[in-house]
């Protein structure tokens, strides 16, 4: 996840927090992205710790190729399994990993360095460039963190795809697809397109496509 959502007293911290103060047992997972096989690491405090979401797994199936080069977003990277897909389908491209949750940075950096992947940045949300636009966006995004949160998350990123890039969100149809949809189109503008392009498992895959100038940072 990529912005910090506030936490009530006593409520239990989760993986969108900056720092999880769950211990971090670290578990190695084997699984298959774009083609490779890789042997990650993961641990408990971070999205999906124990497997490749079915999220993440729908999202890769219905989501083309990036371009091959310029600037790509995994955004709310975890422990890097869209930012490793994105690295290997577009090798020349930089993609820039972020999170807000430190724990998950960390892992990403050390699962691109595992599989060999330099052209992967792994870092915390302030430390992107502002003046930096992106060409394509992946994200499983943070629904349970609440609306204004996540509404802010998506005016934050989404503006600053480059003319012509597109972004791919995949969210489950239970808790507010539709509806996330509805207030994309709307509330973007006119730049933007937002079109369903893919429904499977209970998931919806969101494309919202930049057809004009990027705004200058």
């Amino acid at each position: 996840m990529t912005d910090e959502a506030p936490r009530r007293t006593g409520e239990p911290q989760h993986y969108f927090s900056r720092q999880p103060d769950v211990p971090g047992r670290a578990r190695t997972l084997r699984l298959s992205l774009s083609g490779r096989d890789l042997e990650v690491i993961s641990e408990s405090g971070v999205f999906s710790a124990e497997r490749l979401d079915l999220g993440t797994r729908v999202l890769l199936r219905e989501v083309p190729d990036p371009p091959g080069t310029g600037h790509l977003l995994d955004l709310g990277c975890g422990w890097g399994p869209l930012a490793l897909a994105m690295a290997i389908r577009s090798p020349q491209a930089q993609v820039w990993a972020v999170d807000v949750n430190e724990r998950a940075v960390g892992l990403t950096a050390r699962n691109a360095e595992r599989a060999g992947l330099a052209g992967i940045r792994a870092c915390t949300p302030d430390q992107v460039p502002e003046e930096l636009r992106f060409a394509a966006i992946w994200s499983n995004p943070p629904i349970r963190v609440g609306k204004p949160a996540l509404h802010a998350l998506m005016l934050r990123w989404l503006p600053r795809l480059e003319a012509g890039g597109e972004a791919y969100l995949v969210v489950q149809r239970n808790l507010g697809a539709d509806s996330l949809h509805t207030w994309l189109a709307e509330g973007l503008g006119p730049v933007f397109e937002v079109a369903r392009v893919g429904s499977a498992k209970g998931f919806r895959v969101l494309r919202v496509r930049r057809q004009g100038p990027a705004v200058a940072g």
